[in-house]
């Protein structure tokens, strides 16, 4: 059971509760916080005062009035009509991730919420019953208003769920889970249930969970690299990386001697050359400086995980109600655009690696295409086009998103993140990334099946027995997309990344 109170969530929760599907529960002290929300915005809805998402229209309606007896029908047409969501349903990944940081958001005690709604969005976690929610509509400023809202409709029994593997409408859904819907919808919840940046957090946190496996994949692959084309040890020597004093860079190098420390491929400099190209010889600054990119894009997701992002946000304390712009995406946009860029680079170089290993003319005395009798087999020869396609297809996604902006809302709303747009970018991006890396490690462990493995370091040999025990070794040309899809299932499980720790 993870215990959440509005500002104790972190990545590892995060994971536990999205990806391993733990349960879920409020803190107490979290409850009195929601209750008193609640209770002023209730007063401030029999005062008459005019006030945005209370009893107001919304966006460029902002200035119509709306008299209370319609105030929860208000809410509720909210979410119908902002419900607009198109292309392919997001992951049940996300979706949960966006349940729970809509929840994590709530319980702050800003939105003026009902405690009731928050613990039916608990109760829909915990028995993993999901709105089906669509990837694309979400401009990233007002919130992730249209997925937001596919993801609130459940609650009151509309829209579409999955639960159990299958796809029902959500009353069909909701009996089959035995969970009671809604009545319906109080002044504001409408509201406070779908303006937020939780559809491009959750996404931005499950990519980054994965490209911070990626970036410890990537060493193992750049080490075994080294091995297999005898590269020159010394350029992870600490002495140089202390003197560029570039925190990422000085971990890749220090983490790149520990890997290969009692290796008997690696070579020293000038043992077989003065010099290695710049794939192998400036792997730190490289790497280093996606590293470094990685930890500031982590520290701005968890910052939002915590966040509020709410309009407008109830201050009790101060009685006072404000509208204002908490929901704009920009801090994501921006990281997610940078994180894309960061990733991008971690293959570009992996896949210049991979193809030193299949060109004889770089390889430094391994066979062409690494295949023993090369001509009647063309061996690893498409593996580095497959690489270099992905590669390519990372350049045009790593164009930012967070350059674009369009007015929406009758103008009213004339600048928006697409923080949706660059955090779906950047997923896709990693998920790239990690094909290439897993190719580079399919032909690295060819290549050193042409020298000696047991010659590799002692870590990098339990790479390669844990991944040789279902991938072996290419004698004549088969059929190679079964190995690459293998060896990238493979590097995904947790057993294999808890051995790049």
């Amino acid at each position: 059971m993870v215990t959440i109170n509005g500002n104790n969530l972190n990545l590892e929760k995060f994971i536990k509760v999205v990806i391993d599907k733990e349960k879920v529960e409020i803190s107490k002290s979290s409850i009195e916080k929601v209750n008193k929300a609640q209770a002023y915005v209730q007063k401030v809805l029999d005062s008459g005062v005019p006030t945005y998402g209370i009893n107001t229209g919304f966006g460029k309606l902002s200035d119509v009035s709306i008299s209370k007896d319609k105030t929860n029908q208000l809410q509720e047409n909210l979410i119908k009509s902002h419900a607009c969501g198109i292309g392919e349903k997001l992951s049940e990944a996300v979706v949960r991730g966006m349940l729970l940081l809509r929840v994590n958001a709530l319980i702050k005690g800003y939105s003026g919420i009902r405690y009731q709604v928050i613990e039916k969005m608990v109760e829909f976690l915990n028995v993993n019953l999901l709105p089906i929610v669509y990837a694309k509509g979400s401009l990233g400023a007002s919130g992730d208003l249209a997925p937001l809202s596919h993801m609130a409709l459940p609650l009151i029994g509309l829209g579409d769920v999955i639960f159990q593997g299958k796809e029902y409408d959500a009353l069909t859904g909701l009996k089959k889970a035995r969970i009671t819907p809604l009545e319906g919808l109080a002044a504001k919840e409408g509201l406070a249930l779908i303006n937020g940046t939780q559809a491009i957090t959750s996404i931005a946190a499950i990519t980054i969970f994965e490209a911070l496996n990626a970036f410890h994949l990537s060493m193992y692959t750049l080490a075994l690299t080294m091995e297999a084309l005898r590269g020159i040890e010394d350029v992870f020597d600490n002495e140089i990386h202390l003197l560029r004093n570039q925190s990422g860079q000085i971990y890749v190098a220090k983490r790149l001697r520990e890997i290969i420390k009692d290796s008997k491929l690696t070579t020293k400099q000038g043992e077989l050359r003065v010099q290695d190209a710049y794939s192998l010889r400036c792997s730190p600054q490289v790497l280093g400086a996606s590293l470094d990119t990685l930890n500031y894009v982590y520290d701005i997701i968890e910052k939002e995980m915590n966040a509020v992002t709410d309009n407008p946000l109830v201050f009790v304390d101060r009685e006072k109600v404000i509208s204002a712009g908490n929901f704009h995406g920009q801090p994501l946009a921006l990281a997610m655009d940078y994180l894309a860029i960061a990733m991008s680079e971690i293959a570009n170089i992996s896949e210049r690696r991979l193809e030193r290993m299949v060109n004889a003319n770089l390889s430094n005395g391994l066979p062409p295409f690494l295949v023993k009798k090369p001509g009647i087999n063309s061996g690893f020869m498409i593996v580095q086009y497959s690489a270099a396609s992905l590669v390519s297809e990372n350049k045009v996604l790593s164009h930012p998103a967070s350059v674009d902006s369009i007015p929406s809302s009758a103008n009213q709303e004339d600048h928006v993140s697409m923080g949706n747009h660059a955090a779906r970018k950047a997923m896709e991006v990693v998920d790239n990334t990690y094909k290439v890396l897993s190719m580079e490690l399919l032909t690295a462990l060819q290549a050193i099946d042409f020298n000696n493995p047991k010659l590799l370091s002692t870590k990098t040999k339990s790479i390669y027995d844990y991944v040789r025990k279902e991938v072996d070794f290419v004698e004549e040309d088969t059929i190679m997309y079964k190995l690459i899809h293998k060896t990238e299932k493979i590097v995904k499980t947790k057993s294999f990344i808890n051995l790049l720790n």
